[in-house]
């Protein structure tokens, strides 16, 4: 009778945000308790100290860590409102999260989540300040101290154009907080903290390699509340902050904060609207604020569209937008990160996942014996968009916690992933499919970055989602994302745990037996004596001595733990030995777990590759999930990633153990069962 439990491997991101202090404590509990005891937060997560700085070098000057206080007379924590001349870069290599602060400047909503109201140094201070950050499908509430660290009282790292303003230097020390250390937030893209200050999903494009419908692939973006921003590439650090005669500016980050399609003279015109986050300097060409272009629109449409003033925000026809830019960059909001005036929301699908070297690392489509070893995620794209017959889809990999992880020496796994088209209700496909089918779609390349993320057009269809790494047998922990236009059914594929243990025949009677079963009953009354029963020695001692004479199989020995396992499974009248019948049902077994063995030996090496352990165990009759394959491959793969027979056999054994203790309990064959300590001990001790 098939047992059968699901694990489900979807998940939703929630908008409350999770309180990060390891004393379990909150912002507002923390602050109180300062207050009521009239002393200064100090944080002892993330203390003032040379180890909050650097994890690789020493601290090349002298740094004094500084409250506000001490720097200046009356600080602010933000003065009027906060905008992109609040952020100034220090001595560290973050510019890009500088520049994605920058940009979080101009969508105010979003910048009061990231950074909450109602923190200042007046009648509430108490030293401690708090920030929210999305990471890996959490928000965090991330608390600080506010000693900054300084050289001769002045701020080395992010500070504000304000010599009193203080909010982008503590978000900062927050966002490191977070990372593990300050020198953890070295090197990085806008895109990466633009997506932990909402929850997004970032894509790139090339405006000179742009698809052709990049314009409606905008325009739906700013429908669903996406922040968009555009830049023009420098080839040289003399051209950055250089102004064009058409009034742009080389190497400098603008946001897009508009798209139109008007009908001029009966043609279609596409416009597209531009901000400088400086508040001045604009474009100069074709459809500027007082270009003549704009006396062919009808005034109604002009008053809607065109605000005419040195407001830093222009026009300029989509044409010449792609010649004069070249980056577009689009952060792709979550449904919980939008308010009710978003005209549509993207619909999101979220799962977690593990590469584990041994069961789940299977590297990529080069490595095709463990490809298909992989996590597989099954896509079930049901209606076209709106305006089109095929399906929009953003499918984005993120591997988590690598920057923290630097200090310990691991730096960012080569990711990629493959779309192929999934056939009719197939769990986990094998090697065999990916062998003889090409992908429908793919990342562009293997890039060792935090996230790669890539926009699909397909026919409504069944899809199968495959993420990995380059090479095989490289961990990392990742969450895989899929932003819809429409409703999409996503499951992990793989993920069901079922037994169909088929019953083994009744034993022959003795005259009816075999010449084999024979030659078992001589060696099998040789040991067992007068009580015609061998113990858990003496089985031990015959299997070590029948499978010795099998030289394609490569093992030191049976261990008496998985004899014992042998008996406890065997042992119907619970005499703790096994008598000849018992013996002859377990050989039956025994030579189908051999053949097994030996049929996914496929190198002769007399190991099996814990990769195909997946494939053994189902053909057993037991299918696992990749959460257990993880543990067992952990469990009993050697370096590797082979596993020999005697570890294989006490694997099998115990796995049949389980099921079949637990079918017993589960008389309901709900898949579920109720058990006391006396009976999960006993349970735990017999296996």
């Amino acid at each position: 009778m098939p047992l059968q439990s699901t694990l489900s491997g979807r998940g939703s991101g929630s908008s409350k945000a999770v309180d990060t202090q390891s004393d379990g404590r909150t912002f507002d509990e923390l602050r109180h308790d300062c207050l009521q005891r009239g002393v200064l937060f100090e944080d002892p997560d993330f203390p003032a100290a040379d180890s909050s700085l650097y994890y690789s070098q020493s601290v090349p000057v002298n740094i004094e860590w500084k409250r506000p206080k001490e720097i200046c007379e009356n600080p602010k924590f933000i003065v009027g409102n906060a905008s992109r001349t609040d952020i100034c870069q220090g001595q560290l290599g973050d510019c890009w999260l500088l520049a994605a602060i920058a940009s979080l400047t101009l969508k105010q909503e979003t910048l009061a989540r990231v950074v909450p109201h109602n923190q200042d140094f007046d009648s509430r201070y108490a030293g401690i300040f708090h920030f929210q950050f999305w990471n890996h499908n959490k928000w965090l509430d991330v608390v600080v101290d506010d000693r900054l660290p300084t050289v001769r009282d002045k701020l080395i790292l992010v500070h504000s154009a304000s010599n009193n303003e203080f909010w982008s230097a503590l978000l900062e020390k927050a966002y490191a907080k977070m990372h593990g250390s300050y020198e953890s937030l070295k090197g990085g893209s806008t895109m990466e903290a633009m997506e932990d200050f909402t929850g997004g999903v970032g894509e790139n494009y090339e405006t000179k390699n742009a698809p052709d419908n990049l314009f409606a692939i905008m325009n739906k973006a700013l429908d669903r509340g996406s922040m968009m921003g555009c830049s023009i590439d420098i080839s040289s650090s003399a051209e950055s902050e250089a102004k064009t005669t058409t009034g742009l500016v080389k190497g400098h980050a603008y946001s897009i904060t508009g798209l139109e399609e008007l009908t001029v003279r009966g043609q279609k015109v596409q416009l597209i609207r531009i901000r400088n986050p400086w508040g001045q300097v604009e474009w100069n060409g074709p459809w500027s604020d007082g270009s003549r272009e704009w006396s062919n629109v009808g005034e109604a449409e002009k008053k809607r569209i065109l605000k005419k003033s040195d407001d830093g925000e222009f026009w300029m026809e989509f044409s010449d937008f792609k010649r004069n830019y070249d980056k577009v960059e689009i952060c792709n909001m979550t449904p919980d990160d939008l308010n009710d005036s978003t005209k549509r929301h993207w619909e999101v699908n979220m799962f977690e996942g593990k590469w584990i070297r041994g069961s789940t690392a299977g590297g990529c489509r080069n490595f095709i014996d463990t490809f298909w070893t992989n996590p597989q995620f099954k896509l079930q794209l049901e209606d076209a968009d709106d305006d089109d017959d095929v399906c929009s889809v953003v499918i984005a990999l993120m591997q988590k916690n690598r920057r923290k992880l630097r200090k310990e020496g691991m730096d960012m796994e080569t990711i990629g992933f493959a779309v192929y088209e999934a056939p009719e209700d197939e769990d986990q496909l094998g090697k065999d499919f990916f062998r003889y089918n090409a992908s429908k779609a793919r990342s562009r390349s293997y890039i060792n970055v935090r996230e790669i993320s890539e926009r699909f057009t397909l026919p409504p269809g069944k899809y199968l989602l495959v993420p990995t790494t380059f090479q095989p047998h490289h961990e990392a922990d990742f969450i895989i994302r899929v932003f819809s236009e429409k409703k999409t059914a996503a499951i992990e594929m793989g993920s069901n745990v079922d037994a169909d243990i088929p019953e083994p025949p009744p034993p022959s009677a003795p005259e009816d037996e075999t010449d084999e079963e024979k030659g078992l009953r001589r060696l099998f009354e040789q040991l067992a004596g007068s009580d015609e029963a061998i113990s858990v020695r003496e089985l031990q001692q015959m299997l070590n001595g029948v499978l010795s004479r099998r030289k394609e199989i490569k093992f030191d020995g049976l261990s008496l733990s998985t004899c014992h396992s042998i008996i406890n499974l065997m042992d119907v009248d619970n005499t703790g030995k096994l008598e000849f019948q018992e013996f002859k049902v377990f050989w039956e077994k025994m030579k189908k777990w051999i053949m097994l063995f030996l049929s996914f030996d496929t190198d002769r090496s007399g190991k099996m590759s814990s990769y195909e352990l997946r494939i053994a165990l189902k053909a057993a009759g037991m299918k696992l999930n990749n959460q257990l394959l993880q543990v067992i491959g952990l469990r009993f793969a050697d370096d590797n990633y082979d596993i020999d027979f005697d570890d294989y056999l006490t694997c099998i054994v115990r796995l049949e153990n389980m099921f079949r203790a637990f079918q017993v309990l589960d008389q309901s064959k709900r898949g579920r069962v109720n058990m006391n300590i006396m009976q999960f001990l006993m349970l735990s001790m017999n296996v």
